[in-house]
């Protein structure tokens, strides 16, 4: 395969029928206008592309749409039962203890207290340590420099899973995430 080429993840994409494409992208990313704004771009010539079209929709996403996107979100330290990508996302919190758990179930209710909505980070590749410390530094934050970082956040779990989807087929059940 040339650079030139589309990846096989991406063709498969692109040619996916457009129930099949929402699907996907709704597992991305549960924000309704976000999804719709990635499947009216189809199809898409490079990976960047797609991501550059995901950044994009991202940044249009208004609050109720934000709201709409963190309820597909499931509390740091309680993956949704059954959803390997929750679970591989929040890998970090596997192994915690049951103090550390506990922590984090205190933490999580004092932040959606706080702000009406989960604690939202990309969680690929932290430690419960590290999640714990940014969910309390981020407990001080002022609602509107939260919503910002939560959009943030969000784009780089997009990110991600986009990769996912437009990956090489090979990857799609073993790379990590």
């Amino acid at each position: 395969m040339t650079s030139t080429s589309t990846p096989e993840g991406l063709t498969r994409f692109n040619g996916l029928e457009e129930s099949a494409a929402r699907a996907a992208l709704l597992d991305a990313c549960a924000a309704t206008a976000w999804v719709d704004r990635l499947l009216a771009a189809r199809p898409y010539a490079t990976v960047e592309d797609l991501y550059a079209a995901g950044d994009a929709a991202m940044g249009e996403l208004t609050a109720a749409d934000l709201a709409e996107a963190m309820a597909g979100h499931p509390p740091i330290g309680r993956p949704k039962p059954g959803d390997p990508t929750s679970a591989r996302e929040q890998r970090g919190m596997a192994g915690a203890s049951e103090e550390l758990r506990a922590e984090m179930l205190e933490l999580n209710l004092a932040y959606q207290d706080r702000f009406g909505h989960v604690f939202l980070i990309c969680a690929t590749g932290r430690t419960g340590e590290q999640m714990r410390d940014a969910l309390r530094e981020r407990l001080g934050n002022p609602p509107e420099r939260e919503r910002e970082i939560v959009r943030a956040e969000l784009g780089k779990i997009n990110r991600i899973r986009l990769a996912r989807i437009a990956g090489p087929v090979e990857e799609d059940r073993t790379q990590e995430v």
